[in-house]
């Protein structure tokens, strides 16, 4: 049975906005127990493991959002709709591609079949490449062959994987970062200057910041 209420006042829609953009950001700083073998994926563990306990906590707040009587109807609801929405479809999206980066990387290991013969792996390594394309001190070497040796790889192979695991990271730090940033940006507008009417202007406060981040990078892809 559905229990009608009051249209959430804008201070709760900035709230909701407010809160989404702190479990989003909360994201960066998640950490998981990376084992020796594993350590060229310590840079994506952490957002791997937290990313889908946040999609889902935002997706059961968005149900709960739309689902509610009344639903949204004023200009503050319906901007506050509009970049929630987008702010979960666009975080969706970018675990999704971080999952397919994953993935990527163990295949190119191997993962999860039994663990490669450094011998074989180190031998394998220099017909694919033969040499660094960057300049290691001989500390940092030591470290990553250290490194390369747990994970039954060959030095130069453990750097490339360990460099597709540091931008797959990366990308999902931009993302998150944009997102938070935009939803505060939303929560802010909310608050303080969402008027009473339906915006029918041609001026940039017209959508959801995230709104308009997200058809600026389907401009740019065309």
């Amino acid at each position: 049975m559905t229990t009608d209420r009051a249209p959430l006042a804008r201070a709760e829609l900035a709230d909701l906005l407010t809160e989404a953009a702190r479990s989003v950001s909360g994201i960066l700083t998640a950490e998981y127990p990376t084992a020796a073998d594993r350590s060229y994926l310590h840079p994506v563990l952490g957002p791997l493991a937290a990313g889908p306990h946040v999609v889902g906590e935002l997706n059961n707040r968005f149900e709960g959002f739309v689902a509610a009587e009344p639903r949204p109807a004023t200009s503050a609801g319906l901007f506050a709709l509009a970049s929630y929405a987008s702010a979960l479809g666009w975080l969706t999206e970018s675990f999704a591609e971080l999952t397919t980066s994953v993935d990527q990387i163990c295949t190119r290991v191997g993962i999860p079949t039994e663990p490669r013969n450094p011998v074989a792996a180190a031998s394998d390594g220099a017909e694919q490449d033969g040499e660094f394309d960057f300049a290691f001190s001989a500390l940092e070497f030591a470290a990553i062959r250290t490194a390369a040796e747990a994970a039954s790889l060959a030095p130069d192979g453990y750097v490339k994987v360990l460099s597709e695991s540091l931008l797959a990271a990366s990308r999902i730090t931009d993302a998150c970062m944009e997102i938070s940033s935009g939803l505060l940006e939303d929560a802010a507008y909310v608050l303080d200057e969402a008027t009473d009417h339906v915006w029918l202007g041609d001026g940039p406060n017209g959508l959801p910041t995230l709104v308009r981040s997200l058809l600026a990078r389907m401009e740019a892809a065309k």
